[in-house]
């Protein structure tokens, strides 16, 4: 009472080939074959990019720090010094 038997199974296959045809469940298992390999051909892709090392971070310049002097002016020793 709770378990198909092996004629069970035979009759929804002839249901299954009969509403689909033959050439219809071909093209499903087909695709359904295409559709593993594309996804195994994916993890090896993954698996490959994880053994090599990442590229290195770019370098970013150094900068001198600016100076606030007046390039116009130049200093003399000719100037008297003050006391503040």
């Amino acid at each position: 009472m709770g378990g198909l038997s092996l004629w069970h199974w035979i009759i929804v296959l002839l249901v299954v080939l009969i509403l689909f045809g033959r050439g219809r469940i071909s093209e499903i298992m087909g695709d359904f074959g295409k559709g593993i390999k594309s996804f195994k051909e994916g993890i090896n892709d993954e698996s490959s990019e994880k053994h090599t090392p990442p590229p290195p971070p770019a370098q970013i310049p150094s900068q001198q720090p600016e100076t606030h002097a007046n390039p116009d002016v130049t200093p003399t020793s000719s100037e008297p010094k003050t006391k503040v």
